[in-house]
């Protein structure tokens, strides 16, 4: 199942499944179950899997994510990240990814923390910043793992801590979500944060054409009249959005419409072609097609493997 999004290329970085004790107690103490957990702390979720889970497909905003006990994979069209206790995520702009927590048992289950970053946030913080420019080697991709430094570790830790000190989360948040970002946009992934936050960088303009896109997946794409709305033209547009997302405007808005057709079929129990059709495929054909590609099977099969 998915096995053409898992599996052409190997993973960007190891998983050592390695845990960080104290995030990790005090995640599992906030998750008595497995399943999603939002925090008081704003835009901090914990999150809790006692095994190993099926990919599971989702829209993801500009985020941070670590785990403190496991391991969880991504997929990026074809490329594959890893992360875990020494390494986090991070992503830029939206990106329609397949996630899998690939380390995890009942005894030592997969624990981690993601934080929703706030672009207004980090252009602040960049003004406080040396003066950051554009990357020279092009725009860089939409997603990365990173190397947990001691700072930045110290940082989540202590915003993590704030879940049990309510009391202290107006004042102090914001100054330790800060700290975060300053250690994100000063670290190894940072020039994916930076490049998207320059007003004006090619990136910017893309995250602009992506957020059209989220917004508008369901009606037909005119290339011409997205790249005129971002100042770009068509050449720069394809070879931007490619560089950022790994896929072009057109690819990107068929994932989006088939993971949302899949939705449709899995929780409102809609049957293919009307999902289908609800998500904008004029041709149940190519749909099945097209979905057959991206996840290994057709809908019905698919539907009934989940199921």
């Amino acid at each position: 199942m998915m096995q053409t999004a898992l599996t052409p290329r190997p993973a960007l970085a190891p998983a050592s499944c390695a845990a960080h004790p104290e995030l990790a107690a005090l995640i599992a103490r906030h998750c008595p179950e497995d399943g999603v957990f939002p925090t008081p702390v704003p835009r901090l979720t914990f999150f809790r899997m006692s095994s190993p889970n099926a990919p599971a497909c989702s829209v993801v905003k500009s985020v941070f994510a670590s785990a403190a006990q496991g391991a969880k994979r991504i997929a990026l069209a074809d490329e594959t990240y890893v992360y875990d206790a020494k390494h986090y995520l991070i992503t830029s702009v939206g990106l329609p990814l397949i996630g899998q927590v690939i380390a995890a048992s009942p005894e030592k289950p997969y624990l981690s923390l993601v934080l929703d970053l706030d672009p207004l946030k980090i252009s602040e913080l960049m003004l406080r910043m040396p003066p950051a420019f554009p990357s020279v080697a092009g725009t860089p991709r939409g997603l990365g793992v990173g190397v947990l430094t001691p700072g930045l570790q110290d940082a989540v830790l202590r915003l993590a801590r704030l879940v049990e000190s309510p009391e202290h989360i107006p004042v102090l948040a914001p100054l330790i979500e800060q700290e975060v970002l300053y250690f994100l946009l000063g670290g190894d992934q940072g020039r994916r944060l930076r490049d998207v936050a320059i007003k004006g960088s090619q990136a910017h303009r893309v995250s602009r054409a992506i957020h059209w896109v989220n917004e508008n997946f369901k009606r037909p794409m005119a290339i011409d009249e997205l790249a005129a709305a971002v100042t770009m033209s068509k050449a720069s547009l394809h070879l931007h959005f490619k560089a950022l997302t790994s896929m072009s405007p057109l690819q990107y808005q068929k994932t989006l419409r088939l993971q949302e057709a899949r939705r449709l079929m899995l929780v409102d129990l809609l049957d293919a072609a009307t999902a289908s059709h609800r998500v904008g495929y004029e041709s149940p054909s190519q749909f099945n097609r097209e979905y057959r590609r991206l996840f290994g099977a057709p809908p019905h099969r698919d539907m009934a493997q989940i199921r």
